[in-house]
């Protein structure tokens, strides 16, 4: 049974993985045994992340880039190649939140959102999925949100690039199964990181509390949450399970 979760001798690239999610998400992969490729915009956020993961015994490679630029993409996947020669697993979880009602929303930051969420998802899954198909193996992990099936106020932008993820996952699942290739989202709810910090702040203590109050584990979610999920699906355990968004909130969507 432990060999079906072993990802000895593997390589991961994960985008956003400077911080929250992504960080702990890239942390759990090193732990099962993968080598990694960490992304974010620059390469001084990454340091500790790095560090840590040598830690551990296994390679880190800080690959920095602009997920929404074409140009840099094709250079993050260019330094990964050169590091490890190969991609098995891409955790696409690089991301940007913008709270805003629609009559308030700028389009500027309507713009920047869906670069990064969609855009973004977008070019790093095509480029990834090229190398994917030439090794005809791989498993790319989406990183969505229970904001892409349930609708929540000031959430327009981040909502509409996140049900944009469940579904691209679904037709990238259909178009490189063939190769087999497997392509999944996850879709986090609530989880404390520092994209949710100004809603855990003292003088939201009282909303947060009320909200939380609604979840049936009547918790919010923790980075380290996502280990044991992050994990199965980059392993052997999941190999026949593609085109599937899998929630992970504590039942928050389910109320």
């Amino acid at each position: 049974m432990n060999k079906l979760f072993d990802l000895t001798g593997k390589v991961a690239l994960v985008t956003g993985a400077s911080r929250g999610l992504g960080r702990a998400m890239a942390l759990a992969l090193a732990e099962a045994g993968c080598d990694l490729a960490l992304n974010a915009r620059s390469a001084g956020s990454l340091e500790e992340v790095s560090k840590k993961i040598q830690g551990l015994g296994r390679k880190a490679v800080p690959v920095p880039g602009d997920v929404s630029e074409e140009a840099q993409v094709e250079q993050v996947m260019e330094a990964t190649l050169k590091a490890f020669g190969r991609i098995d697993v891409l955790v696409n979880n690089a991301g940007v939140w913008e709270g805003s009602y629609l009559v308030r929303l700028k389009k500027e930051d309507w713009d920047r959102v869906l670069k990064v969420n969609l855009t973004g998802a977008y070019l790093v899954a095509k480029a990834a999925g090229k190398v994917m198909l030439k090794q005809k193996s791989g498993k790319i992990i989406n990183v969505a949100s229970i904001l892409g099936f349930k609708a929540n106020k000031q959430s327009m932008a981040y909502a509409a690039t996140k049900a944009a993820v469940i579904q691209m996952t679904r037709v990238i699942a259909l178009e490189l199964g063939p190769a087999g290739i497997q392509v999944n989202a996850i879709a986090p709810g609530f989880f404390n990181t520092d994209m949710t910090q100004r809603y855990q702040d003292a003088d939201s203590k009282e909303a947060l509390d009320a909200y939380v109050a609604k979840i049936p584990l009547r918790r919010t979610g923790q980075p380290e949450d996502l280990k044991g999920l992050i994990v199965f699906l980059a392993s052997k355990a999941a190999d026949h399970i593609t085109g599937q968004t899998i929630v992970i909130d504590g039942g928050e969507s389910l109320v």
